[in-house]
Parts: structure tokens; C-alpha cells; sequence
């Protein structure tokens, strides 16, 4: 760079195949562990990553235990890895009262058109979640350790590209602009959200992209490049996967069906 710094760098993960994945459930909230398939998915993260060679500076994570288990997984295989700092406002989309139903169940009662504006729009939240089980996940460990905003009846996208922007902003884009380098390992939807706000994506974009799990995506930043509303705009739009023709065929896959 002009001023001497380098390239701020920032590799986005979502966490590995989970055992609710592997089941076709909502997951959002529900606190669930990795399947052995997402295990072997985050020890294949770590070596693309480890051929990187790059340094980060910070590791954020999620809370929820498949993103905490998958950064788990990188901090053993990359020995040189930050402490793993751990933000709810990474934790995945709330999908209120779809959370723990099957999206074959939720697709045959709906219909197509409003399962995919439930799953796929940015502003469409789903139903909210009643009484019982929201008492219930208040109740859990995790809940009761987190502050309240972290637990809420039901979110759009538009709501978790609001607290994952805010985390965006106050903890990644200023180390970028000193040609820092940040590891963050999220899902579906909140990394989606993440895209969408360092991308600016549009609505149609939003709803079209898809991560799939276990794959990193490289984001590279000037620190004297170009912004938008405060932040630096990435080199790349979209980025570019460290697996790009898996990743690629993995987004497919995902993509048929229905999405993240």
C-alpha cells in the first residue's frame, strides 16, 4: 500500500455440518452439536486455511455450540489462532415458531411461496414463537448467561444484518484498516447478513446467496480503499471461497434445496 500497510484481510466460516442439518430441521436458536460429517468439514476449513499462511489478529464466534465446536476445531489445527472471542451478535437468525420443525413438514403445510418468503426474504420474518418454547430456550444456560436482546420471538434477515453490522463495525473494520486480519465463524444466515453488508448487496442478491457449511470465504480490504457508509468495501465483491470450484458445487447443492 501507499502508506505502508497491508491489506486487511477477513475469512468468513460457517460452522460444519450440524446434527440438525443433517436432520432438515429449522435450527436458528436451538443450541445443537456438530454431526461427525461437520467435524471432518471444520479440520478441512482449518488446512485450507492453514495454506493461507495468514495471521489473524482476532477470532470471533458465535455462541451457539456448532460455531463454538467448529472454532474448536481451528484452534487445535492453527496453532497460531488468537483466544476464540465469542459474540451472540453472530449467533444465527431466529426462526420463531419454525425452530425445530422440519422444512419438509413447514413446506408441505405453507406451500412453496410462503415457505421460501419465510425462509429466503429479507424482511419477512417468521411466525413468532409462543410462550412455551420461548420460556424454554430462556431457561437454558446459554439464554440465561446472554443478554436479553440475544433472544427474541422471531427475526427477519434485515434484523440480523442490523446486530451483525454492529459487530462488523465496532470490532472488524477497524482492523482491517490497520491491514489487520479477523477469522469469524457464524452460520447460514447470520454470515449471509454479513455479506450482505460488506457486499451492499440487494434484496435479490441476499435472497439468491447461499454459504455453504465448512467453507471458508476470503475477503481481502485496502486501508486506504474505497468505503460505504463507513466501511471499507472489499476488494472482491462476494470474495472468493479458499475451495472455490467445491464451495461452488457445495452453494449449488444448497441451492436446490431451498437455501440456507
Amino acid at each position: 500500500m501507499a502508506d505502508g500497510r497491508h491489506l486487511g484481510r477477513a475469512v468468513l466460516v460457517r460452522h460444519g455440518e450440524s446434527v440438525a442439518n443433517a436432520a432438515g430441521l429449522f435450527t436458528g436458536v436451538l443450541d445443537v452439536p456438530l454431526s461427525d460429517r461437520g467435524r471432518r468439514e471444520a479440520h478441512r476449513a482449518a488446512e485450507l486455511i492453514a495454506a493461507t499462511s495468514i495471521v489473524f489478529d482476532l477470532a470471533l464466534c458465535s455462541e451457539l455450540t456448532r460455531a463454538r465446536q467448529t472454532a474448536e476445531v481451528l484452534a487445535v489445527d492453527l496453532p497460531l489462532l488468537p483466544p476464540v472471542q465469542h459474540d451472540w451478535r453472530l449467533d444465527e437468525r431466529n426462526y420463531g415458531a419454525l425452530t425445530n420443525r422440519t422444512k419438509a413438514d413447514v413446506l408441505a403445510e405453507q406451500g412453496e411461496a410462503q415457505f421460501l418468503a419465510w425462509r429466503r426474504s429479507v424482511h419477512v420474518p417468521p411466525p413468532p414463537m409462543g410462550d412455551a418454547l420461548y420460556d424454554e430456550l430462556a431457561a437454558t444456560p446459554l439464554c440465561r448467561r446472554l443478554p436479553p436482546a440475544a433472544l427474541v420471538r422471531t427475526e427477519s434477515l434485515a434484523d440480523v444484518m442490523v446486530r451483525v453490522g454492529a459487530l462488523w463495525r465496532e470490532r472488524v473494520d477497524p482492523l482491517l484498516r490497520d491491514g489487520g486480519a479477523v477469522l469469524v465463524v457464524g452460520h447460514g444466515n447470520s454470515l449471509r447478513a454479513l455479506c450482505a453488508v460488506v457486499d451492499g448487496l440487494t434484496d435479490p442478491e441476499i435472497q439468491d446467496l447461499g454459504l455453504p457449511t465448512g467453507h471458508p470465504l476470503l475477503y481481502e480490504f485496502s486501508p486506504t480503499g474505497a468505503e460505504r457508509d463507513g466501511l471499507l468495501v472489499p476488494l472482491a465483491r462476494g470474495g472468493s471461497y479458499l475451495d472455490e470450484p467445491r464451495a461452488r458445487a457445495a452453494a449449488e447443492a444448497l441451492a436446490r434445496e431451498g437455501g440456507t
